[in-house]
């Protein structure tokens, strides 16, 4: 990983910068090893004035592919997406391994540009036209939650206050300072019920990882990490034409069955999970329909430190996107990393003891979700 944060360096830079992580982190693996590529990545169009960049993100990284290389764009949920596509070439027999580097450049000069480029998100011509984004339609899932089930502005807040506290352990994290329940309760309104610090936090980052099959794989590293399933689903994109009933998500409950029935467990077996927490009612439904709770006790479940250290799983040990930050096409990619060092024990004091099943989440929408479920020998 780069550090996250407000950063000087440019697009070009900060994917330079996670390609020699990457390597650095591997003695065995040189840039004249890789012959596929991948650069995840949504917005540099926009904010960094670059078209076309597969080919230049790998040149940045040393990187010469002759078997695969390719941009993913698939809104929040590119890093995931791109690791899936990895999966998918090698599964192939396309080729044998592939460097993937997520990056975004967000923090712009005119930070007023983040909302254009996040109406460009949407359906142009039936809701960003609107003055649709995301917050607003967050805040309609959080009324809906909270009229079905009860669940309060405070429980909400614990979100926040939990993944801010696990970033304090987090070097790499945009915010490590920790925040009170005050602090989130009494930061400015967005959208009614949410706050600023119920949002998660526009930041410039990158992150790297390489992919390789099994057998390569044990000879280039130590103690491997497995990709045991996955699963990708789209109910639906225009927020209008989803499901009505915005207080459950039934495209992500589908998924995650089909990615545990993949990885042959159930919610009960995973130790850990970074989940898409780009607003605190996001990480409440994602409890609910993973299977780590009943539905309509996500509330209950954070505010009982369950998804705490010490509870039935460790949710966003990083700090996740709230705290961490959310430069786009990176959020998947720094998950990977994350379920990495955790399963080989190498968290430091972020460590989530004992942990063997790590599993990811993102979203793009509420019809559309992109999950991977990684273990370990």
């Amino acid at each position: 990983m780069t550090k996250w944060g407000r950063r000087a360096a440019t697009f070009r830079d900060l994917v330079a910068e996670a390609g020699k992580a990457t390597f650095d982190s591997n003695p065995n693996i040189k840039p004249a090893n890789v012959k596929s590529f991948i650069i995840s990545t949504v917005y540099p169009e926009r904010s960094a004035y670059q078209g076309h960049p597969a080919p230049l993100a790998a040149e940045w990284c040393g990187v010469r592919p002759e078997e695969f290389h390719c941009r993913v764009e698939n809104q929040c949920g590119s890093g995931t997406t791109a690791i899936r596509t990895a999966y998918a070439a090698i599964k192939a027999g396309l080729t044998d391994m592939v460097m993937i580097v997520g990056a975004e450049k967000i923090l712009i000069p005119s930070h007023q540009e983040v909302f254009l480029n996040a109406m460009a998100g949407c359906d142009r011509e039936w809701e960003s036209c609107f003055g649709v984004t995301p917050p607003p339609l967050f805040a309609m899932v959080a009324q809906a939650h909270m009229k079905s089930y009860g669940t309060t502005e405070e429980q909400l807040a614990l979100v926040s206050v939990k993944n801010h506290d696990h970033s304090r352990h987090n070097p790499f994290a945009h915010h490590q300072k920790g925040a009170t329940l005050d602090q989130v309760m009494s930061s400015r309104p967005i959208a009614t019920p949410l706050k600023l610090f119920d949002c998660s936090t526009n930041t410039d980052g990158a992150a790297g990882v390489i992919v390789a099959k099994e057998d390569l794989a044990r000879d280039l590293c130590d103690k491997p990490i497995y990709i045991l399933g996955t699963a990708q689903i789209n109910q639906g994109y225009p927020w209008a034409n989803y499901h009505k009933d915005w207080s459950s998500w039934p495209a992500l409950k589908t998924a995650g069955e089909k990615a545990y029935s993949m990885a042959g467990i159930a919610p009960e077996d995973v130790d850990l999970a970074e989940v898409h927490d780009c607003f605190t009612i996001s990480e409440i439904m994602e409890y609910e329909e993973l299977g780590f709770c009943p539905k309509g006790e996500g509330g209950p479940f954070v505010e009982n430190r369950l998804s705490d250290y010490g509870g039935r799983v460790v949710v966003n040990p990083s700090g996740g996107l709230i705290a961490c930050g959310h430069p786009f096409g990176a959020t998947g990619i720094r998950q990977a990393y994350e379920a990495f060092v955790q399963l080989r024990g190498e968290a430091g004091a972020r460590q989530v003891p004992g942990a063997r099943i790590a599993l990811t989440h993102n979203l793009s929408g509420l019809g559309e979700h992109h999950i991977l479920i990684y273990g370990r020998d």
